[in-house]
C-alpha cells in the first residue's frame, strides 16, 4: 500500500505528483504489460542479448 503524507498547506496536485512517482518505482504496471503476452525464453534471452551489446556500445563511446 502507498502512502504519501501530505503537509499542512501542501498543494494537491504535488502531492498527486509524489504519488504517481512512488507507483512508477513500484513497477506494477511495467510488470502487468509484460505479462500479458507470452514471450518465448529463446527471444528472452536474445532481447537480453541485443541490450547488454548496446550497453557496451554506449560504454565504449563515453571512454
Amino acid at each position: 500500500m502507498i502512502v504519501v503524507p501530505v503537509k499542512e498547506g501542501e498543494n494537491i496536485e504535488r502531492a498527486l505528483k509524489k504519488f504517481k512517482r512512488k507507483f512508477e518505482k513500484t513497477g506494477v504496471v511495467k510488470e502487468l504489460r509484460r505479462r500479458q503476452q507470452y514471450d518465448k525464453p529463446s527471444v528472452i534471452k536474445r532481447l537480453a542479448k541485443e541490450r547488454a551489446v548496446y550497453a557496451q556500445k554506449m560504454q565504449r563511446v563515453e571512454e
